[in-house]
């Protein structure tokens, strides 16, 4: 959470996404365990973060979405700031450019998926549309090849015990939707046609799958159930569900077979 005072406002942008922290700022973060809620002060934060994911051992990570060059092409600025359980950063590197969609696994790997401005922007992991790293800003992980096509822009993303599913579209080729399952202990991935296009909520218990696509800035979203048979995620129900606050980008989190979602300032808990 960050105080009004470290805010800006864009006029061009609706809602409350279209608030930004100017940077340095401070802020305050919240977590929330069962009834226990523990608050962490974090001061001078100087980049404004598009992502927040746990770390193993109580420590956390902000990432900024977008990244940059200096004029002479030298390294890519840091974006990703790894901060101990007091809130002090212990480590600073570049994830790559355009990330519209990142997780962490329960090891503290970091995933992400990249929009398009950062897959022919020239980084070379965002080029590859998906990648997995270590907390000192180390590759871990490239599709290398094995993707069903190349892709255009990351969607969503969620975890499911040992495993990271990265949902990302491409427009190429046959094109389409795919949600791609990696495990990160052997690098093994698999890919799938999604059931339905471009869906920027998912969340993955087993064989079955909730997904989620919003009515931007409105106080609903599609709700879509699905389960996989064999080698094929088949919709088994579609509802529009009224939320309390307005949906924006970004706002789905998946987590072990719960879907999280922020409407305005709720978070719902949707289960697979």
């Amino acid at each position: 959470m960050v105080h009004r005072k470290y805010l800006d406002r864009t006029r061009y942008i609706k809602g409350w996404i279209g608030w930004g922290p100017q940077v340095p700022f401070t802020g305050e973060l919240v977590i929330v365990t069962g009834g226990e809620e523990r608050r962490i002060v974090v001061k001078d934060i100087r980049i404004r973060p598009s992502h927040l994911a746990l770390l193993p051992d109580s420590r956390f990570l902000l990432v900024s979405g977008r990244t940059f060059r200096n004029e002479t092409e030298g390294p890519w600025a840091s974006n990703a700031v790894v901060f101990s359980p007091a809130g002090t950063p212990e480590a600073e590197f570049c994830v790559g450019d355009d990330i519209p969609a990142l997780v962490t696994d329960v090891h503290g790997g970091i995933w992400t998926a990249y929009g398009d401005e950062g897959i022919y922007g020239g980084h070379p992991e965002s080029g590859a549309g998906l990648a997995g790293w270590d907390t000192q800003g180390r590759t871990s992980w490239t599709p290398e090849g094995r993707l069903p096509d190349h892709p255009l822009e990351g969607c969503t993303a969620a975890t499911e015990n040992e495993q990271v599913w990265l949902v990302w579209y491409s427009g190429s080729g046959s094109g389409g939707t795919f949600l791609t399952r990696i495990t990160p202990a052997t690098g093994d991935i698999a890919s799938y046609p999604s059931p339905v296009p471009a869906p920027d909520g998912f969340a993955v218990c087993d064989n079955r799958a909730v997904l989620t696509r919003r009515d931007h800035n409105k106080r609903s979203v599609e709700l879509i159930r699905a389960e996989l048979n064999g080698t094929t995620w088949a919709v088994t129900s579609r509802r529009r569900l009224r939320l309390r606050g307005r949906v924006v980008m970004h706002c789905g989190q998946g987590r072990d077979g719960s879907l999280w979602l922020r409407a305005g300032n709720t978070w719902l808990r949707i289960e697979a």
